[in-house]
């Protein structure tokens, strides 16, 4: 039987239920409705049944979800029920501030080393992690089974370095470059566009300083 495709639509929407399960999970609360937790959502609660019903559906006529067990489902199907390894390519401000960011330890997503081009910073040290030669990442990402690379380098060096990376066997890159990277469709890529984040929210606010 073949497995069933999760639209991008559903798969976009489970972090931020699992990030509300955990809140209500650390409130003791127990067990929520559909409609209750649309109310806190602002999701209809159709489409949050019909997102779950995707993976089992995971409630019970009449009584709800139980949301310890709900939030621990969510997590294992994003992933989060084991560790991944992550590596930084690029040591600047942005990189340092995703190293120093502990709550993605919390989620299982470790950074193991940090790289940079500039011999100025290397040896510099970011969370007890020194920044080193970009010489030095083929053995560090085949030594210490490294799966993500985060880049946080300009958009003229990201298209060969992420090349480089899928040549030493990464198998996600979580890019904040500005540019998208063609990669093969094997090598799971989230482009983060910061950019155009913001922009979003120019227009929203333009829009709505129109009304």
């Amino acid at each position: 039987m073949e497995e069933k495709e999760i639209s991008q639509a559903v798969i976009s929407r489970l972090p931020r239920y699992f990030r509300y399960l955990g809140d209500l999970k650390d409130e003791g609360i127990e067990r929520i409705s559909s409609q209750e937790l649309s109310d806190i959502m602002q999701v209809t609660a159709s489409q949050i049944r019909q997102d779950f019903n995707n993976f089992g559906g995971f409630g019970q006529q009449g009584y709800g979800y139980n949301v310890g067990y709900l939030y621990e489902e969510i997590g294992k199907i994003l992933g989060l029920d084991k560790e991944h390894n992550l590596i930084i390519v690029g040591a600047g401000h942005l990189g340092q501030a995703l190293v120093n960011y502990m709550n993605f330890e919390r989620r299982g997503f470790i950074f193991r080393g940090v790289f940079d081009s500039n011999p100025a910073i290397h040896g510099m040290k970011i969370r007890e992690l020194a920044v080193q030669p970009m010489e030095n990442m083929e053995a560090f990402v085949k030594e210490n089974d490294i799966d993500i690379a985060v880049l946080t380098i300009p958009k003229s060096s990201a298209t060969a370095v992420a090349e480089q990376l899928v040549s030493y066997g990464i198998k996600a890159i979580w890019n904040f470059a500005h540019v998208d990277l063609n990669v093969p469709k094997e090598i799971q890529v989230e482009n983060v566009h910061l950019s155009d984040s913001l922009m979003k929210l120019s227009y929203n606010l333009a829009s709505h300083d129109t009304n």
